[in-house]
């Protein structure tokens, strides 16, 4: 928790400080190189943490010490606040009403997935309704919360700009997608793909390799991120960040349409298309929320941005799986029964476990895990012939058997994806409503009124 509050700290407060520091023509280029640093710096991590842990896994953590040291000499001694600022309050209640209803909405969508009372999934489960209802009325007092006090959290009066509300919009639904993404290629990787080319079921080994087949997906938003916040600062921000979400819907339906058992070529290509998109629209619609709010509201609207985009993620967790298992629960129970019987397993065993629940398979798949010689046990495997147990309990055996399942989940799970991304790009359109002159200043106007009446900011610009 302690180091959330610091990442969090890093990630409101980043935006704000490059759009104050930048005029706005400049500010998707500056935003874009933000946004690309932070995706670089998360996979340079992902690999020197994996060397790290081979040598000591305690040194993952002792490593983020000199680094956490150096960068706050470094922003402490090179970074200047050349924003408005005004004194202001701590809103308790809003903050504690958002962060309770918030967590206790997210924790029942975790759970809702798991299986309860005989069911697939617990959303019947009274403590996950519970969580649900309480989830749902909290953000709702968190609202009216907002709407009473002097100096809120989140200042609901930036929701009436159009602008400002598409894109927290898109920002929310394009994180879902992305999120629920990188779920289901992980557990494709290292439950189905890997095994089925030659990588043993070993953790140890197919998180690597899964991340390295991914490098296409870094590649694209690295790519694309820094040039769409260059481009989009001459020719406009709507048009990139709705465009990147378009690309990244184009990705999903290219993937729906590979086998499980796909060429590699062709899976990089959509998911180097995927990250492209997804850095199309980054900085583009960052440069739109910032610049659509006043001088001294760009912190709380930084942090809201900051907000949005990481419930999606959470969010993407419960709702896709949900999805997946709700897929898999139609077609794996039969493909489990007739897999294990035609490999000699008594009807009853087999029963047994195709009546299992569908997410602890799915589950299997994720960990790279053949569960099959856990769930028969020696006596079942034992009484079968050697041939059929060494298949059962092989690498190539239980990825085959789900592949056609795990197929049926993805189409259930990547059409929303689809629908989520072609509505964000939608959102990312609209357009700020025509003001008069004479009540309201082009945003442009405010930012050099800002900086004249600022000499600091003037500088910093």
């Amino acid at each position: 928790m302690v180091q959330a509050v610091g990442g969090s700290m890093l990630m409101a407060n980043s935006a704000a400080i490059i759009t104050d520091a930048f005029p706005p023509n400049r500010r998707g280029t500056a935003l874009g190189v933000n946004i690309v640093a932070g995706i670089a710096g998360s996979f340079i991590g992902l690999v020197l943490g994996g060397l790290l842990a081979e040598w000591n896994w305690r040194s993952i953590f002792w490593v983020n010490v000199p680094i956490g040291v150096l960068g706050t000499v470094w922003a402490y001694r090179s970074l200047r606040d050349t924003g408005v600022r005004r004194p202001a309050r701590v809103d308790w209640w809003g903050n504690v009403t958002f962060a309770v209803g918030l967590t206790v909405l997210l924790a029942a969508i975790t759970y809702g997935i798991q299986p309860y009372g005989g069911h697939t999934m617990g959303w019947t489960n009274p403590w996950v309704l519970a969580g649900l209802i309480g989830g749902v009325a909290l953000p709702a007092v968190f609202c009216l919360v907002e709407s009473r006090v002097a100096e809120p959290m989140f200042p609901l009066r930036l929701f009436r700009d159009p602008v400002f509300t598409g894109g927290n919009a898109a920002t929310l639904l394009g994180s879902i997608a992305r999120g629920g993404l990188q779920f289901m290629l992980i557990i494709w990787l290292q439950g189905i793909w890997l095994p089925l080319h030659g990588y043993d079921y070993d953790y140890a080994d197919t998180p690597l390799w899964a991340g390295i087949y991914l490098v296409p997906l870094t590649v694209g938003f690295l790519a694309a991120g820094p040039l769409s916040g260059y481009l989009s600062d001459r020719a406009g921000a709507r048009l990139f960040a709705s465009g990147g979400l378009v690309v990244m819907a184009l990705s999903f339906a290219g993937l729906l349409l590979l086998p499980t058992d796909f060429g590699y070529p062709w899976f990089a290509v959509l998911v180097f298309l995927n990250g492209l998109g997804g850095g199309l629209f980054a900085a583009p619609n960052t440069a739109l929320i910032m610049s659509s709010v006043p001088a001294e509201a760009r912190g709380a609207a930084s942090g809201m941005r900051a907000a949005f985009q990481n419930a999606g993620m959470v969010l993407s967790i419960g709702v896709f799986f949900s999805l997946m298992v709700a897929g898999l629960a139609g077609s794996l129970p039969h493909t489990l029964t007739a897999g294990l019987t035609a490999q000699g397993v008594p009807v009853g065993d087999a029963r047994a476990i195709a009546a299992l629940p569908p997410v602890g398979t799915l589950f299997a798949a994720f960990l790279g895990y053949n569960p099959i010689q856990q769930l028969l046990g020696p006596h079942v495997l034992g009484q079968l012939p050697p041939g059929n147990a060494q298949t059962l309990t092989g690498r190539e055996f239980f990825p085959q058997l789900i592949s056609g399942p795990f197929h049926d989940g993805l189409v259930v799970v990547f059409w929303p994806a689809i629908a989520m991304s072609l509505v964000a790009a939608a959102v990312s359109l609209v357009r700020e409503r025509r003001r008069p002159a004479a009540v309201a200043a082009p945003e442009a106007d405010a930012d050099a009124a800002e900086a004249k009446a600022d000499p600091t900011t003037a500088d910093a610009t």
